[in-house]
């Protein structure tokens, strides 16, 4: 069915269909929508699942794995500080190999107070064993959230996934939703450890030395397998309903002598500088990561590089830019732009294309113009 929806509301009519048995959330813009959206499907009868509005969102992370550990499908949703309060609980939940999804409404943080776009949120929780999501669409909202329940709950993964969406840009914006009827896309679910009463037994007690490095390790071969499976759920959804997505979506980059990498709404925003740079003569093309854990592979040997990083890690750089700086033994032209809802425009992003300095880092906004 084809309608107009916003990013929140996308996610939203995505999870009625997934159909989990538990909903736990605590409200925090700009994700709110997302759960008072799920919260009507409920009242109204539309999805059967037990919706708890708990007091804090380290409750709601709380209440999902309580829930999850019972081996049924569960969803949350938070953003920005309610995900950090989340922290010691998003730990448990990939420590205990539970399918839990979550959607991250990505906005900055404070100090100084900000309810707009970034990335840092999300990207200062990629190393707990979640899987991450980033959409760049309305329409990518709904197919990601449908997708990130098959994976997750996948025998060979079992790990919580994250679907990330830009505060306002997407989470707010009206655009062309086409739901489908999923069928047994998202098959029942089966959690192997769930609690079974009839055969208790010890969960979640002290682990040693001499086991514990064991759990981590089985958290990374999971990690590992997740990117197989990330791919025939992509191909199985495009064979299914007519839309492809892959790890990385490339655009113009066939012949491309410089790449611009971005991640969400400034991925989207680059294909439009490209245009301008073709127009111009320059052969550009970007790429826009979609999945940062499992983190993938680009190809960007011979070709000059800018990223733009909508996060930034002190001390250490852009996350995404060091992060090929290391996997691809590339020396990108590192700009920081779109901080806490910083206008970036397809015209800036193509003045920093023009004016790239390999190896070298640029705070747009900050520092003298390039």
């Amino acid at each position: 069915m084809l309608t107009v929806a916003t990013g929140n509301k996308a996610v939203a009519a995505a999870v009625k269909q997934a159909c989990p048995s538990v909903v736990a959330a605590y409200p925090i813009t700009p994700q709110t929508e997302i759960v008072e959206q799920i919260a009507e499907y409920v009242t109204s009868g539309e999805l059967k699942s037990q919706y708890i509005p708990v007091e804090s969102e380290h409750s709601a992370m709380a209440a999902c794995i309580g829930a999850s550990v019972t081996g049924v499908r569960t969803f949350t949703a938070t953003s920005s500080h309610g995900l950090h309060y989340m922290h010691e609980m998003v730990n448990w939940a990939a420590g205990a190999r539970l399918p839990i999804v979550m959607a991250n409404v990505n906005r900055a943080l404070g100090p100084g107070w900000n309810i707009w776009a970034e990335h840092t949120d999300a990207f200062q929780e990629r190393d707990t064993g979640w899987l991450q999501v980033y959409v760049a669409s309305v329409q990518e909202a709904y197919d990601a959230t449908l997708m990130a329940f098959r994976i997750a709950e996948h025998e060979s993964v079992l790990l919580p996934v994250m679907v990330n969406l830009d505060g306002f840009l997407l989470s707010h914006s009206m655009q062309p939703l086409e739901t489908v009827e999923i069928g047994d896309f998202i098959p029942p679910i089966r959690l192997p450890h769930a609690i079974d009463t009839a055969h208790p037994m010890g969960y979640g007690t002290l682990t040693g030395p001499d086991q514990y490095f064991k759990l981590r390790w089985d958290i990374e071969r999971s990690m590992r397998d997740s990117a197989g499976v990330i791919r025939q759920t992509e191909d199985e959804f495009a064979k299914r309903f007519g839309r492809r997505y892959d790890a990385v979506e490339k655009y113009q980059c066939d012949d491309a002598e410089v790449v611009v990498v971005a991640m969400g709404t400034l991925g989207k925003e680059a294909e439009v500088a490209v245009d301008l740079l073709r127009n111009e003569g320059v052969p550009a093309g970007s790429m826009r990561i979609r999945w940062l854990r499992p983190f993938p592979r680009l190809d960007l040997s011979g070709r000059d590089v800018v990223v733009i990083d909508r996060d930034y890690s002190f001390g250490f750089g852009g996350v995404i830019a060091r992060s090929l700086a290391a996997t691809e033994r590339a020396k990108p032209f590192s700009v920081i732009a779109g901080l806490g809802g910083q206008e970036v425009t397809y015209d800036d992003i193509a003045g920093f294309v023009r004016s790239r300095r390999p190896g070298e880092e640029y705070w747009f906004g900050v520092m003298p113009d390039v």
